[in-house]
């Protein structure tokens, strides 16, 4: 079952609690310290309905933004069109993702890389990434780490209901895969035409299923993976902050940057 079909119908509704303007002023920071000006031409995967992206361009970048779900790209592109204006949006597999030509950084935001559940098809997305990179350009990506599927989210449901809309999330970790399964059932208010009768005592709902998979990595994984990809692995940080992640830190954030070597494209 793909993710992000149903879901994306309620996806701002329920996000609406997501800081994205605190993440998005803590990755400026982090762009402006690698040295990615304003104006340059940056590449956001995973970027969902393209609120982070569209901040990004707010704040003076170029903006790119893939995504595998043509559900969510619809609302970025439709939406928000007139914020979307200027924007590339891709309808691409992480995975497969191609561009015209190289960017300034590629960023990814809101654990998309934790879909990615092989070391295989992460490592693949990494070299595509350094790939596309500008010499010395800058990739950064947040993660969940396993304390957070472990602790606080592992084997827990969580339910939110609203007058039009109701989720119910519910989470299975499997300890020795470190896999996630998130099942999401949601029911949405259908929305009638006008001069189509609506029943307002028994209001018609909508029922969307979805399944979710996510895998937990460990920081000197991710430091494998990165420079097995050829990339110089940077720094890593405890959420919204400039120190080394605690054990109990729920998001981590990684930096790595291009580095030059001989037959660098990636073409497999």
């Amino acid at each position: 079952m793909n993710a992000y079909t149903g879901f994306a119908t309620v996806y701002e509704k329920f996000m609406d609690n997501v800081p994205y303007k605190e993440w998005t002023k803590y990755l400026c920071g982090l762009l402006k310290e690698y040295n990615v000006k304003e104006g340059s031409l940056i590449c956001e995967l995973g970027c969902g309905t393209g609120t982070v992206t569209r901040l990004l361009k707010k704040a003076g970048f170029d903006m790119i933004g893939i995504d595998l779900s043509e559900e969510m790209l619809d609302i970025a592109r439709y939406d928000h069109e007139e914020e979307s204006e200027g924007i590339l949006y891709l309808n691409q597999d992480m995975r497969e993702f191609e561009l015209y030509g190289t960017v300034a950084a590629v960023v990814s935001i809101c654990d998309c890389m934790n879909y990615i559940t092989s070391e295989e098809d992460l490592l693949r997305v990494f070299k595509l990434v350094n790939n596309y990179l500008d010499p010395r350009g800058v990739f950064i990506f947040d993660m969940n780490t396993i304390y957070k599927y472990e602790t606080i989210i592992g084997d827990r449901v969580i339910a939110e209901n609203r007058d039009d809309a109701s989720l119910i999330w519910e989470n299975y970790y499997d300890k020795e895969t470190q896999i996630n399964q998130y099942d999401i059932t949601i029911y949405n208010k259908v929305e009638f035409e006008d001069g189509d009768e609506e029943d307002e005592e028994t209001p018609l709902f909508e029922r969307y299923e979805e399944t979710h998979l996510q895998k937990g990595y460990t920081v000197e994984k991710i430091k494998e993976l990165l420079e097995t990809a050829g990339m110089e692995f940077v720094a890593v940080y405890g959420a919204l902050t400039r120190e080394e992640p605690k054990e109990d830190c729920e998001r981590v954030y990684f930096v790595a940057r291009e580095k030059k070597q001989e037959g660098k494209l990636y073409t497999e």
